[in-house]
């Protein structure tokens, strides 16, 4: 089981701060399974206008959050580093619980579909073990370099 720190992960993803949305990955079978973990802190940009006086995760963001560890899956599955993996789609899009400064946020996909560069994934996220968001997503690695 393969676990990643930040330094990894942003060697995988093109994004950086503000917008990247996983701080670790702690489980990962390189074949259709992975867990990241994001600290949400009352520091984030989202929560100054979302909303001041009762700041909550807004669920965009919860998705990207998913999309994020997906593409690092993706890349991973397909051996593919350095090739941007793009969302292509949301469906079943899911919020059962508000996200909130302080929380930490288990994510959890899982391939349902692979072919070539393209995979379909289901989405988890749960705090405290209560679920907070799910969804199934679909994602494309592009001849884009990162």
């Amino acid at each position: 089981m393969r676990t990643m720190d930040i330094h990894d992960i942003l060697r995988l993803l093109p994004h950086k701060y503000p917008f990247l949305l996983v701080d670790r990955v702690i489980e990962c079978d390189d074949k259709e399974h992975i867990v990241g973990i994001k600290n949400v802190t009352i520091n984030e940009p989202h929560f100054h206008g979302h909303f001041p006086s009762f700041p909550v995760m807004p669920g965009v963001l919860q998705l990207e959050a998913m999309a994020q560890v997906g593409g690092i899956l993706l890349s991973i599955v397909s051996n593919t580093f350095g090739k941007l993996p793009l969302n292509l789609g949301v469906d079943k899009a899911r919020f059962r619980r508000m996200v909130v400064p302080g929380d930490t946020l288990r994510i959890q996909v899982d391939i349902i579909s692979y072919r070539g560069t393209t995979a379909r994934m289901k989405g988890a996220i749960t705090v405290e073990g209560q679920r907070a968001a799910e969804a199934e997503m679909l994602f494309m690695l592009s001849n884009q370099e990162i």
